[in-house]
């Protein structure tokens, strides 16, 4: 009789504990690349307590990618979206060029920020996942900022011509087709002439994105130009518009 008991309240605790388990299970699960192989932004550190404040906020989890040799099929199934956040330079050698690949390529999801575009420039099928790259950039100025399509979640607070101080990237022609743009720059409320030796920049003309998004090779991406500085990651607005972009890399969803 007595052992009878015993194995009733084990069934009963370990039940108990796979409920919990289950009850405690995040949104989804995201993989924070922040390898940088060039300019090295003084906001990475500020975008790493952020991005991990909103997946406590958010009730996701963000796993900071810390072993290169790691980055294989197997590691990476476990997660729903990579965040690039201030990637710079070639960071990936050709094997993990194509776990990222087959990772987008089983519906999977990618969010960039800021030098996320200034990432392999000679990965090809990369920089159609990131759809634009970066060109020049003028010096740090405060400019006017356009809601584009406000159908997309997160850009509440960037109405009405909102002011905001950033560093302004020039960008290259489209990689891809289908960019849904959804934030741009008012390039009448800033100087974009700048000039880096031989290099110009002159601005992007009345359409100069600034954030987009689209499905690219099965899977969805997401970018954002803002986050160069470290008072990005305090603020809501910000933040707001962010976790939007991590939220559709995750499930596809607005």
């Amino acid at each position: 009789m007595k052992a009878r008991r015993l194995l009733l309240t084990i069934l009963l605790i370990q039940l108990c504990f796979s409920f919990k388990t289950e009850a405690q299970q995040k949104q989804f699960k995201t993989l924070l690349v922040t390898t940088t192989k060039g300019w090295h932004h003084e906001s990475l550190h500020a975008g790493v307590l952020a991005i991990q404040q909103l997946g406590i906020k958010n009730f996701f989890d963000v796993v900071l990618f810390e072993n290169p040799n790691g980055f294989t099929d197997k590691y990476v199934e476990q997660f729903q979206a990579i965040i690039f956040l201030n990637t710079t330079g070639d960071i990936f050698d050709s094997a993990q060029q194509k776990v990222m690949e087959r990772f987008i390529e089983a519906g999977k999801g990618f969010a960039g920020i800021h030098s996320a575009t200034d990432t392999e420039y000679d990965w090809e099928w990369y920089t159609k996942l990131v759809g634009r790259m970066f060109n020049i950039h003028p010096t740090i100025q405060t400019a006017r900022l356009n809601v584009i399509n406000p159908s997309f979640p997160g850009l509440q607070g960037f109405a009405a011509g909102k002011l905001w101080t950033d560093e302004w990237y020039e960008f290259g022609p489209e990689k891809v087709s289908g960019l849904n743009y959804i934030l741009s720059i008012d390039e009448t409320s800033y100087d974009p002439k700048v000039q880096w030796g031989e290099k110009k920049g002159v601005g992007m003309g009345k359409l100069h994105p600034l954030a987009w998004y689209h499905n690219f090779d099965g899977g969805h991406a997401f970018y954002t130009a803002l986050g160069h500085m470290p008072s990005d990651f305090s603020d809501p607005v910000f933040l707001n518009h962010l976790y939007a972009g991590i939220f559709w890399a995750a499930t596809g969803k607005k």
